[in-house]
């Protein structure tokens, strides 16, 4: 039983170490995001950036591609149809490899290999 506990222990904490970062970091990582997305709310910019991308406020807790006004592919459309939505976690994986997270290509090409954790704990910060 002793055993069973520590090994039930490793397996969960390091699938939740995955998930968990650093929002200071990520807001640094940010900066390589900020040529395609902004990060406002309807009073406030809290980072400027390009619109090439959808804006990333309140992305933690919505449905993949569901942002209102930006075009998505079919694959992320489809998926959030299906019931993906967007956790810290599911949205660092995303930014490490888009086209691995969704098994397709991914309109968006950019790939953050390292520190993806953290700018999604980032984009935590951002609530609606």
């Amino acid at each position: 039983m002793k055993y069973l506990l520590a090994a039930l222990t490793l397996a969960f904490s390091g699938s939740a170490a995955f998930a968990e970062g650093d929002p200071a970091k990520g807001e640094k990582a940010f900066r390589k995001c900020k040529s395609c997305h902004l990060i406002a709310s309807e009073n406030e910019v809290f980072m400027k950036g390009g619109k090439t991308g959808p804006n990333l406020y309140g992305i933690i807790g919505s449905q993949a591609g569901s942002v209102e006004g930006f075009k998505y592919s079919k694959i992320l459309v489809a998926r959030g149809e299906e019931g993906l939505v967007w956790d810290e976690k599911s949205l660092a994986e995303y930014i490490q490899d888009p086209t691995k997270f969704l098994g397709k290509r991914s309109n968006m090409t950019f790939r953050l290999k390292k520190g993806s954790e953290d700018v999604a704990a980032y984009l935590a910060t951002f609530s609606k």
